[in-house]
C-alpha cells in the first residue's frame, strides 16, 4: 500500500469514494481507541487516498459520539498530509441558499461533552488556533469547484462561497430559533455539529484541513423558509453529494500535483510546552505518532 497523502472524512451523506480505485479496508487501533469506521485506501487520478466515513458506513453514531481523536490519530498514522472534511450545514445567511456549498475559514466551538486535545496527562501544548483552516487548501477546493463545472454567480445554480464562520453546537436536537438568532448575531455564516474538535486536532496533529460544507437548510431563523428536519436535511445531502464526489476528484489531483506546504505542517514547532526529553516514557509513547513528521 502506497502511503496516503489525502485523507477526506465522509460526513453525512457521502459514506464511500466512488472513485477511489484498488480499494482496501483497513481497521486501525490508535491510543485514543477505535475510530468511526474501517479506513478504506486506494488511489483517484494516482494520488493515495485514504477515506473515513465520519458517522460510520450505515451512519450510526450521533455527532457527541464520534471518536474525534481516534479518527485523526489513524489519518496521521496512516501518513495523511492534507485533510478534506465533507459535512452538512445549515445556513445562517440569506445569501447561503440550501445546495450551495461552504468553504469556511473561521470557527466557533459551542461543544461541551467532546475531548479536544492530545495532550494532558503529561504533556502540555497550545497550538494556534488564529486561522484553523490551510488557505492554500481552501484555494485548491475553490479551484476544483470551477474546474468540475461550478458557478461562481447564478440566481439558479448553487454557488461555492469562499469564507465564513462554522458554529459548532454540540447536538443531536437542531437549534431553537432563539439559538439560531444568537448565532448569526455572533457572525456565524453556517451551522454544524461536527467540524469542532475536528479541526483542533488536526492542527495538533500537523495535518492541514479544509472544511468543504454543504447547506442543507436555514437552520430556524429565516421567516419565509421551513424550518429544518432530519427528513428535508437528507433530500438535499443526497443532491449534493454527487456534487462533492467531482469536486474533491478534482482537488486531489491538484494535491496531487501541487503537494502545498501548509503553516499546519509544522503547527507543533511554537506549540509544545513540555518537550518530548521531559515526557515520560508512556506519555511520549502515546504522543509518539502526533509528534511525528
Amino acid at each position: 500500500m502506497q502511503q496516503p497523502v489525502v485523507g477526506v472524512i465522509g460526513g453525512s451523506g457521502l459514506y464511500r469514494m466512488e472513485a477511489l480505485e484498488h480499494p482496501l479496508e483497513h481497521t486501525l487501533n490508535t491510543p485514543f481507541g477505535s475510530p468511526s469506521d474501517v479506513f478504506v485506501t486506494g488511489s483517484i487520478s494516482g494520488v493515495p487516498v485514504a477515506f473515513l466515513a465520519r458517522h460510520g458506513r450505515g451512519h450510526t453514531l450521533l455527532p457527541s459520539e464520534l471518536p474525534f481523536r481516534a479518527n485523526i490519530h489513524a489519518f496521521k498514522q496512516l501518513g495523511v498530509k492534507y485533510l478534506l472534511s465533507v459535512s452538512a450545514v445549515g445556513s445562517l445567511r440569506e445569501d447561503y441558499r440550501p445546495l450551495d456549498m461552504v468553504l469556511p475559514d473561521q470557527f466557533i466551538d459551542l461543544t461541551k461533552k467532546r475531548e479536544s486535545t492530545f495532550f494532558g496527562a503529561g504533556a502540555v501544548a497550545h497550538v494556534s488556533m488564529a486561522e484553523p483552516v490551510c488557505a492554500k487548501l481552501t484555494d485548491i477546493l475553490a479551484r476544483a469547484w470551477l474546474e468540475s463545472g461550478g458557478q461562481t454567480q447564478s440566481m439558479e445554480q448553487p454557488l461555492l462561497h469562499r469564507g465564513g464562520t462554522y458554529v459548532c453546537i454540540e447536538g443531536p436536537q437542531f437549534s431553537s430559533i432563539a439559538e439560531s438568532h444568537w448565532y448569526r448575531s455572533m457572525g456565524a455564516s453556517v451551522i454544524g455539529m461536527t467540524n469542532m474538535p475536528e479541526a483542533k486536532l488536526a492542527r495538533e496533529a500537523q495535518i492541514a484541513y479544509a472544511s468543504l460544507a454543504m447547506v442543507t437548510d436555514f437552520d430556524c431563523w429565516h421567516p419565509r423558509e421551513a424550518n429544518v428536519t432530519a427528513e428535508s436535511a437528507i433530500a438535499n445531502l443526497m443532491k449534493n453529494a454527487e456534487t462533492a464526489q467531482k469536486i474533491l476528484i478534482k482537488a486531489i489531483a491538484l494535491l496531487g500535483q501541487e503537494r502545498p506546504v501548509s503553516d499546519a505542517h509544522h503547527a507543533l514547532a511554537s506549540a509544545l510546552v513540555t518537550q518530548p526529553n521531559e515526557m515520560r516514557a508512556e506519555v511520549l509513547e502515546r504522543l509518539r505518532v502526533i509528534l511525528s513528521h
